[in-house]
């Protein structure tokens, strides 16, 4: 090829102007990795951002619903027990969600984790930016102040000085410069914010730190049975990753006596009145004992340890003589109230040291039976006639298989009925006794007795919760009740000009009330002088900072609500910006 050719292909080759601009924008244009720090800084600033916080918040009130509707392993394990036995399908799938225990589930924890950071990371920055806003001086008056929401201009010989004090007797922070007055109130509003951000991850803190070195636990006692706050007298025992067995308050107490009281007759015949239970209690094994009356929501309180009383029954007394005639069983059985009306409730007994045969029985109590045609029934919750229904089985109750029963279920796979089964046996009245079918023994009636269900709790967080559950309170009404305004006033040749300024979505109208008051205390009226009379906002510190997303707000002049009231001049001319304003200020 010869050397024009290869010159000619040379140019060719060479991209032209054009070819090369549109390859520079296509770079330019090509999207860039955010690479690892990038992903992590954005999901930093997406997790502490006030819309994330806000979901995590919506979603920690949404999760504790299910805790309202569904019985709590952690509050009442019997009545989880019986919804497993009124809806064994149902109560499995919700047991698989943690629906029976909620507050210690793994999504409720990782929502209550992520709220806590999201919050801690949301308000520390602001608190920081707090700190540095707070002591910031009231912005410089802007020249043209008729232009602002709310304005006047009066001639009268008001000095700066005088003006500067009649606002320092409304609390305002006043500043003075050169011929104006500047000052500024409401800054608590965005405190109050702060203190329900701040109370409320305390809040959070405090229940956490409740988790981990309080404990709760559920216990059954019936009537003439003691307790001792140890970890193995408990049916169910719930302790925070800190606790150890020696940190158990070491009381104990006797339940002497359970009363329930009942309406006796009319239409509200059978609803409860009151329940009391009579301990006897000692705070320490060296202790003197002393006698507690525990009632509902009002707890027995042994050095912060709390004892509740959440339910009660009937535990009947039965005796169990085998077949070889030796006593295999005397004492009494918890029964689950089967309808919480008349407080008909389902026992069961396991014998397992029955000999020849393990013998177990299904017993339907009735407080008080009155016969129904060919059925008996209860009336009443009380205990006026009791009786018990028995349906006795022989064979293997299936302890030794290893496999966990409730005390409350009796699994009659491998068990068969002793005579002649009945849906609605004669029932015992106390001291009659049952003989069992193929010489298996019998079962007597002896008594009745009564049960309590507790709940003891220790928890370290729990005043702390509260104070910060009323600082969160007292910092909501300072948000909602404040509201943060700005007061100009210019002097030049015997013409005063006032000018105002609500920082305050919708608080303009009631900044125009305030507003006049405070040009008529200008305008030398004494009684108007009297911040007590119509000013909101009577007794608040002139102290505080703006909104932590406000910090660019210093426009004096900028008319924020042109819809407020008050003498407004769309006319005037701008001009310039006042000595030692910043030029947002004009």
């Amino acid at each position: 090829m010869s050397a024009p050719d290869d010159l000619a292909s040379a140019v060719r080759d060479e991209p032209t102007a054009q070819e090369r601009a549109e390859q520079q924008a296509q770079e330019r244009t090509k999207p860039v990795g955010l690479g690892p720090v990038g992903w992590m800084r954005w999901t930093w600033r997406t997790l502490t951002s006030m819309r994330t916080a806000l979901i995590l918040l919506f979603l920690f009130a949404l999760g504790s619903v299910p805790g309202s509707i569904y019985p709590q392993r952690s509050v009442d394990p019997g009545r989880v027990a019986q919804y497993f036995k009124n809806n064994p399908t149902q109560a499995k799938w919700l047991d698989r969600f943690w629906l029976f225990d909620v507050f210690s589930s793994p999504w409720f924890a990782a929502i209550y984790l992520l709220l806590f950071i999201s919050l801690a990371g949301c308000v520390f920055p602001r608190a920081l930016t707090h700190i540095k806003e707070i002591r910031r001086r009231p912005p410089a008056a802007p020249r043209n102040l008729l232009r602002l929401p709310h304005s006047e201009a009066f001639e009268g010989g008001l000095t700066l000085e005088e003006a500067a004090a009649a606002l320092r007797r409304r609390r305002f922070r006043v500043v003075t410069g050169d011929g104006w007055v500047s000052a500024e109130k409401g800054y608590l509003r965005e405190t109050g914010n702060l203190l329900f951000h701040v109370a409320l991850l305390v809040l959070l803190f405090a229940v956490g730190a409740g988790g981990l070195f309080g404990y709760r636990g559920n216990v059954l006692v019936v009537e003439g049975d003691g307790f001792s706050n140890a970890v193995a007298a408990y049916d169910r025992f719930m302790p925070g990753s800190r606790v150890t067995a020696e940190s158990l308050e070491p009381f104990s107490f006797t339940l002497k006596d359970f009363q329930a009281s009942y309406v006796a007759a009319g239409e509200k015949q059978g609803q409860p009145l009151d329940y009391l239970a009579k301990l006897t209690v000692q705070d320490s094994p060296t202790a003197a004992p002393r006698e507690v009356d525990l009632k509902v929501n009002d707890p027995l309180d042994v050095n912060g340890t709390l004892t509740y009383l959440i339910g009660h029954g009937y535990a009947p007394t039965f005796r169990v003589t085998d077949g070889n005639g030796q006593v295999a069983y005397d004492g009494p059985v918890p029964c689950l109230a089967d309808d919480q009306a008349t407080y008909t409730s389902e026992c069961v007994i396991k014998v397992p040291d029955a000999q020849p045969t393990q013998l177990g029985f299904l017993a339907r109590f009735l407080p008080t039976t009155v016969p129904n045609g060919d059925a008996w029934v209860s009336i009443f919750p009380g205990a006026a006639n009791p009786t018990v229904q028995v349906f006795p089985f022989g064979g293997d109750l299936g302890l030794k298989s290893g496999q966990p029963q409730s005390v409350y279920q009796l699994d009659t796979t491998n068990l068969k009925p002793l005579g002649k089964m009945s849906a609605q046996p004669a029932p015992l009245t106390v001291g009659e006794t049952k003989e069992l079918a193929d010489g298996a023994g019998k079962i007597q009636f002896t008594g009745v007795k009564e049960w309590i269900s507790l709940q003891i709790t220790y928890d370290p967080g729990r005043e702390p919760a509260l104070l910060a559950a009323a600082a969160a309170v007292i910092g909501l009404v300072l948000s909602l009740t404040i509201r943060r305004r700005r007061v100009w006033v210019r002097v030049k040749d015997g013409t005063v000009t006032v000018g105002g300024l609500t920082r305050t979505e919708g608080g303009g109208a009631a900044f125009a009330e305030e507003f006049t008051q405070i040009v008529t205390a200008l305008r030398g009226d004494p009684l108007a002088d009297d911040p007590s009379a119509g000013d909101p906002s009577v007794g608040e510190p002139d102290g505080g900072d703006p909104p932590a997303g406000d910090q660019g707000g210093d426009r004096g002049g900028e008319p924020d609500e042109p819809g407020s009231t008050g003498h407004v001049a769309p006319d005037a001319p701008t001009g310039n910006a006042a000595p030692g304003a910043r030029p947002d200020e004009e």
